[in-house]
């Protein structure tokens, strides 16, 4: 089926059907958060093994007013954007330090996720009832092409949690590209970047024992399931993921465990699948820092600072729009 004849399809659908009808398949990692998903997610977070969520969390709780310094200083109004917000969990640690020392900013966290984005405005207003919260429900590219904050106020974007590495390099350039489109000369950039460390901590990161990560993987074709009408039997695919400690990339994929056929109703079409065929869902791509560095000098960014956990696991990097 040619994928162009169902442009009216939702995105999701038409998504599916160029992933799976493409040799390898694969799915976009973004449509693993839905509102199950985005529960996953959490647990996922908070699971000993996941050491990236808590390593930030180190990063922000003891060196917030270091990250802050330099924004502060200029005693300016500013914007405060963040792509991928997410719960917030670890941005609130900046923005109670923003409120306590009275900062004039507004807050605009964007997410793909609509459920995520209604709990963290919730949260926000109960915990922290003066900030002023604009959410937007978009993509990273999109936000930063549509700048809906653009005014005259300096901007400093918030890019956590080590989200560059859920792209491929190319990718990842072409998203710093799209920072740099939604930025003005000087207009700051926080970025998280998860450092190569030993491979083993790494892997157990995205294969833990108790199976959330595995269950987090399935969700994708259960979503298919409920919002496509798509009969994928779950208990009949592997989660597998992989690191590759030369490029610092890990994969995930789900594994066909036989030869079997999906039918996908909101697409009217089926999907083959030879015993042990992956399909491709996921990866986060480690960095060092000297590679980091080339990535800001290339993206058209000075570096300013950089801020780690105690075990150099992870990176807070600070860099300034030339």
């Amino acid at each position: 089926m040619n994928p162009q004849k169902n442009l009216d399809l939702g995105t999701f659908a038409q998504d599916v059907l160029i992933g799976l009808s493409s040799k390898p398949k694969s799915l976009p990692s973004k449509y693993f958060y839905d509102a199950k998903g985005d529960k996953l997610f959490q647990a996922i977070m908070a699971m000993p093994e996941y050491y990236l969520t808590r390593k930030e969390f180190e990063i922000l709780e003891n060196q917030f007013d270091k990250i802050l310094a330099s924004q502060l200083a200029h005693g300016k109004p500013f914007n405060l954007v963040e792509l991928g917000a997410g719960d917030g969990l670890k941005t609130k640690i900046l923005l109670r330090h923003l409120l306590q020392v009275q900062a004039d900013f507004e807050y605009y966290p964007i997410d793909f996720s609509g459920s995520v984005l209604k709990e963290l405005k919730d949260s926000l207003t109960e915990e922290m009832p003066g900030l002023q919260v604009f959410p937007i429900e978009d993509t990273y590219r999109g936000s930063l092409l549509q700048r809906s904050w653009a005014n005259e106020r300096p901007t400093l974007i918030l890019f956590l949690g080590g989200n560059i590495g859920n792209f491929p390099l190319k990718e990842a350039k072409d998203v710093l590209d799209h920072l740099r489109l939604g930025t003005k000369p000087g207009d700051q950039v926080l970025l998280g970047f998860d450092l190569k460390k030993h491979p083993q901590v790494i892997l157990d990161a995205y294969h833990d024992p108790s199976g959330i990560t595995r269950e987090f993987n399935l969700n994708l074709l259960g979503r298919m399931n409920r919002e496509l009408g798509a009969n994928f039997d779950l208990d009949t695919f592997l989660h597998w993921p992989s690191y590759n400690p030369v490029n610092g990339e890990c994969r995930s994929h789900l594994v066909s465990l036989k030869k079997q056929e999906v039918f996908v109703s909101a697409l009217d079409q089926s999907f083959k699948f030879r015993a042990y065929e992956p399909i491709f869902t996921e990866i986060s791509k480690k960095y060092s820092l000297p590679e980091i560095a080339k990535l800001a000098k290339n993206a058209g960014f000075k570096s300013v600072d950089k801020f780690t956990d105690s075990e150099n696991y992870f990176a807070d990097v600070l860099w300034e729009r030339l």
